[in-house]
């Protein structure tokens, strides 16, 4: 099987068996998954969705949060990794959405770059979840799992997959192709010891097949 049809096979299965596949974060609006997705850096989508509602609820709004003291924010979400740079990040972001953005969450990654704690994965995660741009966000799983299927080669580097998944998968189905890759590394394509009995993919994987 050649790199085209291991994609073709790939995207097929997905979406055949997860047509609907999205974030596992718990947010509104475009405010709050710019909160969460900041949370979530090195930490679970399990453990944000546990933290968030307490600091939604006492910071609604970027005005809210922008006004917070790090005496305040910090203990919402001191379970969180790195709660320390995390309480600064977002109260720096909800600044700069005041003073730069007129409290909107702006939708280009060169400007969500800009946000303190906003780096070029959450930009993707943002304009790709709530505006359906073609931006593939690569972390650990998708990294990981895209590397091991075969999808990427000597991808050294998360904007370098970005790179190959971008063009190799169709525009219009990049921002689902995002959380695919991220849910089968999650609950499939595990780290250590991959579920590889139960995946559906195998057909397609130069990992499985290697395994012999």
């Amino acid at each position: 099987m050649n790199k085209s049809e291991r994609y073709q096979f790939i995207i097929n299965y997905f979406q055949q068996h997860a047509p609907n596949a999205e974030t596992e974060l718990i947010y509104d609006n475009p405010f709050q998954l710019l909160v969460s997705v900041i949370l979530s850096a090195q930490c679970t989508d399990v453990r944000v969705n546990l933290t968030t509602p307490a600091v939604f609820k006492k910071y609604p709004t970027p005005k809210k949060l922008a006004a917070a003291t790090f005496d305040e924010l910090f203990p919402l979400i001191k379970s969180i990794s790195y709660p320390n740079n995390k309480t600064k990040h977002l109260i720096g972001m909800a600044n700069m959405l005041l003073d730069k953005f007129n409290g909107e969450v702006p939708m280009t990654v060169d400007e969500l770059i800009q946000l303190p704690g906003v780096g070029r994965k959450t930009a993707n995660v943002i304009t790709s979840v709530i505006d359906k741009q073609p931006n593939m966000a690569v972390d650990t799983h998708v990294f990981r799992v895209s590397a091991r299927i075969g999808l990427t080669t000597n991808a050294t580097t998360p904007l370098a997959a970005e790179k190959q998944l971008i063009k190799n998968i169709p525009s219009a189905l990049i921002h689902k192709a995002h959380h695919w890759l991220i849910l089968h590394g999650r609950y499939v394509c595990v780290a250590r010891n991959p579920k590889c009995e139960t995946c559906g993919i195998k057909e397609a994987c130069k990992y499985f097949k290697k395994q012999g």
